[in-house]
């Protein structure tokens, strides 16, 4: 588990996803490496992790990530809120909530979308522009088969996704149309309103732009935005 401390209460670490597997780190693919965020907002309610992996289960870095959460929840005296992005991030949320399930209310917040795959395990969902618990808003991204979010944590200027952005390690590429659609209709909707959709966050005044797969934007993550909604997609 790598952490990185961005300030402000924002911290983003990465983690092997249990999933993967070597064929897909492939041109339009992505590593094994993912990453979640948590959010500790000043003058907010609760903590927020955002699309959480835990490492490995009985291993050191899991018994750290644990301890750090056990330490932070009993210091801030806040609850604890899980967002996911889209709706293949669950990824860690059924154990966060099973470990807190008698000492902590654990809400996990989602696009409507994204609670039709997981049920009741999404204990809220949310709308588009939407303030929630931790001083996010939520934002939804348009043109997907599947509902994803972006969440915006003003408190930091800075803007997460789940799979509609990469970082590249120069700066970021837009998903290809193969991780969102698979249908015919599903093509023609992402390509009606998908980067259309991804523009009106430029509204935003981004300055750290953290994807789940790649590389983070630290400055002037709204210029990167720009720059990859300009270009091909990722692997293209």
């Amino acid at each position: 588990m790598d952490v990185t401390d961005l300030g402000g209460g924002l911290w983003r670490w990465t983690a092997p996803h249990p999933e993967w597997t070597p064929d897909k780190d492939k041109p339009g693919g992505w590593g094994r490496e993912v990453a979640s965020v948590y959010v500790e907002a000043p003058g907010a309610d609760a903590l927020v992790l955002i699309d959480p992996l835990v490492p490995r289960e009985g291993s050191r870095e899991a018994e750290r990530f644990w301890t750090l959460l056990d330490a932070d929840l009993a210091r801030s005296g806040r609850k604890l809120i899980i967002a996911l992005a889209c709706p293949y991030h669950q990824r860690s949320t059924s154990r966060i909530v099973e470990r807190f399930v008698v000492t902590h209310k654990v809400e996990v917040l989602a696009l409507a979308g994204v609670r039709a795959r997981h049920g009741e395990l999404v204990t809220r969902t949310f709308t588009a522009g939407e303030s929630l618990p931790g001083g996010l808003v939520g934002y939804e991204i348009e043109g997907l088969e599947a509902g994803e979010a972006a969440l915006w944590i003003p408190e930091r200027r800075a803007l997460v996704v789940g799979d509609t952005v990469m970082g590249t390690g120069r700066g970021l590429a837009v998903a290809p149309p193969s991780w969102a659609v698979k249908t015919p209709e599903g093509q023609a909707d992402y390509e009606a309103r998908f980067r259309t959709s991804l523009r009106r966050l430029l509204e935003l005044p981004i300055a750290i732009f953290l994807p789940s797969h790649g590389a983070p934007v630290l400055t002037d993550g709204r210029a990167a935005l720009a720059a990859a909604l300009d270009a091909p997609a990722w692997g293209e």
